[in-house]
């Protein structure tokens, strides 16, 4: 883990922007005229898709996707002026959050700026053509990272831009040599010493794939040295096969107990539902109560939330990456309300120090709890949205949910669960 990562990123919420897609305009402006909404979500961060301009040369659908870039030290102008860029984060700022912006640094469009005056800098097959390692991205050609010219124009880039951003959230960052993204932090911490670097780390089946060709695919254990945070990808498939009856709730939690003592104390993982690369949290967990529970177990998880625009509203429909696909923000229940209490819950300080496990309280219930010393934080999660009893050592009395002041009667260290998520408190030198 990188040593000087902050443990209270485990408090804070991420909010992800796709800006061609979250308006009809699809502009920087019409972001920036919606930030009071996003902040009253409780958001702390919020992450812009890339926004570079998009190579024309092999495109996929009528306006590429927004992974192929370009001109790594330029904005889309589709989105706006530069000018306008700076308004958006300036905006972020004043509200008292932070913007981090996508790092592609694996790859660039077919057309870009640096295939045209550094070919020397990619990845050539047998033939000498451009060309990439993973073969369904057809929009994109390889950088090749054993030239050290490369890491001096890549690193001058991302100083570039640290010093209007707060951080980075680096695409597919496996991919690329770990000693690059440590020089790359240590070159950034010079402008920005608190720097904030989210790593994609990608799933266990596409690091054997990668490896078996012989290519670098550094392991979260790897990204961790030069990363604050990383994707909860190494367990991801793991939630849909329990979401698909294919494993057991227990077999899905020991994964998450498993990143107590396989990660450094400081870890930080990025926990989520849905993304821009991943179904909707509606389409994956259609019965609404079931989700409202995935939803509180998403924000008690120890890490930093992500959410995607538009999962506010419950959209069922991802939008497309390579053509206009605008969100529909009329779709149904508005949870915003929830999402800002939940955030509420994430401020809590046994979230960023307390040791964390997870157990299957049987019924499909989730029994997760975090505790430092005297201080118990147990929270009950059912993911079948369904009522049950459940075993717990707590004295018996009345407690109090976090989640909305509701009593919590444990009798017989039982607690009945109605199907709704409940947050307890336990101060056990005081309670009676």
């Amino acid at each position: 883990m990188a040593r000087d990562t902050q443990k209270t990123l485990r408090n804070q919420v991420m909010y992800s922007v796709y800006v061609r897609q979250y308006s009809k305009e699809g502009t920087f402006k019409k972001v920036q005229e919606d930030l009071p909404r996003i902040q009253a979500l409780g958001v702390d961060i919020i992450w812009l898709m890339p926004i570079h301009p998009i190579g024309e040369k092999k495109r996929k659908g009528s306006l590429g996707s927004p992974y192929a870039i370009k001109d790594y030290r330029a904005v889309n102008p589709e989105y706006g002026t530069r000018e306008d860029f700076i308004s958006l984060v300036d905006h972020i700022h004043a509200l008292g959050m932070k913007c981090i912006i996508d790092v592609v640094y694996n790859h660039t469009a077919p057309d870009s700026v640096l295939s045209v005056e550094h070919p020397e800098w990619f990845y050539h097959k047998a033939d000498g053509a451009f060309g990439n390692k993973i073969g369904d991205w057809s929009d994109i050609i390889d950088l090749d990272y054993s030239h050290r010219d490369l890491w001096d124009y890549q690193i001058e880039t991302l100083k570039m831009w640290v010093e209007i951003v707060d951080g980075f959230r680096c695409d597919v960052a496996p991919l690329i040599p770990l000693d690059f993204w440590m020089a790359a932090r240590e070159a950034v911490k010079e402008v920005r010493a608190d720097c904030i670097w989210l790593s994609e780390s990608v799933e266990p089946i596409f690091t054997f794939d990668n490896r078996s060709r012989r290519m670098t695919s550094l392991s979260d254990s790897e990204i961790f040295q030069a990363f604050d945070i990383s994707y909860e990808y190494d367990i991801y498939h793991d939630w849909i096969r329990y979401l698909t009856d294919e494993i057991s709730l227990a077999e899905y939690l020991e994964k998450i107990n498993q990143q107590e003592y396989i990660y450094p104390e400081n870890y930080v993982k990025l926990r989520f539902l849905e993304n821009h690369d991943r179904p909707r949290a509606r389409f994956l967990i259609p019965d609404e109560r079931s989700r409202y529970n995935w939803t509180a177990f998403l924000y008690f998880q120890k890490g930093m939330v992500l959410l995607y625009n538009g999962q506010e509203t419950e959209n069922i429909h991802r939008p497309s990456l390579f053509d206009k696909d605008e969100l529909q923000w009329q779709t149904g229940r508005d949870i915003s309300a929830y999402f800002t209490q939940l955030a509420l819950l994430k401020r809590h300080p046994l979230m960023k120090e307390g040791s964390y496990t997870v157990q299957d309280g049987g019924n499909g219930i989730i029994v997760a709890e975090y505790t430092d010393g005297n201080q118990r934080l147990l929270g009950l999660f059912s993911t079948k949205g369904r009522s049950g009893i459940v075993r717990t050592n707590l004295p018996d009395g009345i407690y109090r949910n976090l989640l909305n002041g509701s009593d919590v009667y444990v009798e017989s260290g039982l607690i009945c669960m109605d199907g709704q998520p409940q947050v307890i408190e336990i101060n056990q030198e005081t309670h009676e």
